[in-house]
């Protein structure tokens, strides 16, 4: 059933929301991408974060990537508290140097 409300396109609304397309880390097209949010969801109900960051920027920041970057993501930053405070952007991302290197390796692959 069609819906006359629209999509946000930057967000997802469960964790099994997947689209295809270019990675928004490596770039490499026509990869099934998963969603990954800058702010972790753990982070959205702690007040150190509320104070910070509205309830909605919480929500839809993030980027739509494949999954050896978000893979990637996971394993190199691991603290969900660390990961939301820190690196709540594409540029913060990509400024921590083995998020750097692991896209830069990823980008070769097929």
């Amino acid at each position: 059933m069609a819906s006359d409300s629209p999509i946000e396109p930057r967000t997802a609304r469960n964790d099994n929301d997947r689209k295809a397309g270019p990675c928004e880390l490596c770039g490499r097209p026509g990869q099934a991408l998963t969603f990954h949010h800058l702010i972790p969801r753990h982070c959205h109900r702690k007040e150190r974060f509320r104070r910070r960051f509205s309830i909605e920027e919480m929500r839809s920041r993030g980027l739509w990537i494949c999954r050896p970057c978000h893979g990637g993501i996971h394993d190199l930053i691991p603290d969900e508290k660390d990961l939301g405070w820190n690196y709540h952007t594409r540029e913060l991302l990509l400024a921590h140097e083995g998020i750097k290197k692991h896209v830069d390796w990823v980008r070769k692959q097929r």
